[in-house]
């Protein structure tokens, strides 16, 4: 598996992101890997992220459904090209569309685990599916649509 998380190859441009990206301070910093063919990302919520007494915001969930969605996209577009994730030219996917199914109640005092798989690719979209676990049970399953970043999005320099 690839050590370093898809997010932190992402270039300065492309790592703003309110739940991914790692030049965002405030944001939730989530992190995936690559295997060679899923994402597997490991998020620890904190207390203060919570719905109710000891469960996790739903859209916390959503949020780390769809970073760990994105950033798998990223790596298996690089796969299908036969290249290193984060080489030359960059190859970045943002969220053409997001559904998720909350199945149990998600606990904050524990990780959350996420195993993201490829379900399409083509290339300009790939749809990514997800399961989260926390505590060894599913707690939510989602689907990610994500879409080859749009020239629109780029920064001008």
């Amino acid at each position: 598996m690839n050590k370093k998380a898809i997010q932190d190859l992402y270039p300065e441009d492309y790592s703003h992101c309110y739940g991914c990206g790692r030049l965002n301070e405030n944001g939730l910093q989530i992190k995936t890997c690559w295997n060679g063919k899923e994402g597997i990302t490991t998020f620890i919520p904190d207390k203060d992220q919570m719905s109710m007494p000891g469960f996790a915001y739903g859209g916390l969930i959503a949020s780390v459904i769809d970073c760990s969605g994105t950033a798998t996209a990223v790596a298996a577009a690089y796969k299908k090209e036969g290249r290193e994730p984060g080489s030359e030219p960059v190859i970045r996917y943002v969220t053409a569309s997001l559904h998720v199914d909350y199945i149990r109640p998600t606990p904050v005092d524990c990780p959350m685990e996420l195993i993201s798989r490829v379900k399409e690719i083509s290339d300009k979209r790939i749809i990514i599916s997800t399961e989260l676990s926390s505590g060894g049970k599913i707690c939510a399953k989602g689907e990610v649509t994500a879409a080859k970043i749009p020239s629109s999005m780029k920064q001008m320099t």
